[in-house]
């Protein structure tokens, strides 16, 4: 057995640079690139930022040469997976991307804005889809604080590992229990209210993909003010250097309690959507997998390069479909 020359880092912080080395590269690149955007006249930002946001809400129905999946309608493959995959890698890029912290569990979020927009609106109640809603993304706001409370102080591979183990309790709790459906899960989820000409039945997955597109653009402003607000920049230095924050008075673990809430409704907001398209949710929706399918979509698009992180979401979601004749390698 070869043994390690003494420059050679251990398995821990050899990782840890990869992902330091990782998000600064990315934000060199942002910086870049917000620079070139910024030095625009500002009409042009504008109708420039107008053209795009047309192109995407045309998206479903102009279904692109390059973009569109022949064994899959597009539509529903924007609706189920790209745009839900961009809403919840949104949220993970809070906690992996600006906090630097890294999340295995995410998913667990993302079940639990699933489950209780199902348990309110089908299994245990009638209650209105928009009070659901606000209800699921609370209860996903307080499991992100349940869960960081006592778990914040670890850092590394040991928050990993917890954050780990928290979604798989979230998926092993509801496979077992018959008051959350148990292994045959929830059905009949009630999706959203019709808005105007807007319908969200099972054939409308156009609609659904234009109500999660208008929900990812809130949610992209709502995460860019907050990147250049006090609390963004508390996340960068902790991101940079935890232990260099703390000296320069910042407290740690208050905005790091943040990034877990924030991700969390983020996340939950995720799950909504989700159900309510699916209209049935089971426990094995909710896999460790899509937890690193999630990170994965975070660190290809560039950790903390919200743009990024948005086409990174948009690849993977979209990737195994265009994909499928070659099955065998997805």
């Amino acid at each position: 057995m070869s043994t390690p020359t003494p420059n050679t880092p251990p398995p821990t912080a050899a990782a840890k640079q990869v992902m330091g080395d990782r998000i600064a590269a990315a934000s060199d690149t942002q910086r870049r690139w917000s620079e070139k955007w910024r030095s625009l006249p500002k009409p042009v930002r504008l109708m420039g930022g107008a053209i795009f946001v047309a192109f995407l809400y045309l998206l479903p129905v102009l279904d692109p040469p390059l973009l569109s999946t022949p064994d899959t309608d597009f539509s529903s493959l924007l609706a189920g997976s790209v745009i839900t995959f961009v809403i919840v890698a949104l949220g993970l890029n809070v906690v992996v991307g600006m906090a630097g912290l890294l999340d295995l569990g995410y998913v667990g979020f993302y079940a639990v804005g699933a489950y209780v927009i199902a348990i309110l609106t089908s299994l245990h109640g009638n209650v209105p889809w928009a009070i659901a809603v606000v209800a699921a993304i609370f209860i996903s706001m307080l499991s992100g604080i349940l869960l960081g409370a006592p778990t914040l102080r670890l850092r590394g591979d040991y928050l990993a590992i917890v954050t780990l183990g928290f979604g798989e309790i979230i998926r092993l709790l509801a496979e077992r229990f018959d008051w959350l459906g148990a292994k045959a899960g929830i059905s009949n989820i009630k999706p959203p209210p019709a808005i105007g000409p807007l319908e969200f039945g099972v054939l409308d997955s156009n609609d659904f993909y234009w109500l999660g597109l208008t929900i990812a653009i809130i949610i992209y402003f709502f995460l860019k003010r907050l990147e250049h607000s006090r609390i963004g920049r508390a996340w960068t230095a902790i991101r940079e250097d935890e232990d260099a924050a703390e000296l320069m008075g910042v407290p740690t673990l208050t905005f790091k309690l943040w990034a877990f809430t924030v991700g969390a409704a983020v996340g939950g907001t995720a799950g909504v959507l989700y159900a309510s398209f699916q209209t049935a949710i089971r426990p094995t929706d909710f896999p460790f997998i899509l937890s690193a399918t999630i990170l994965a979509a975070v660190v290809l698009g560039g950790a903390g390069n919200i743009p990024g992180v948005i086409l990174g979401a948009f690849l993977v979601g979209w990737i195994p479909e265009v994909s499928r004749d070659f099955s065998q390698y997805r």
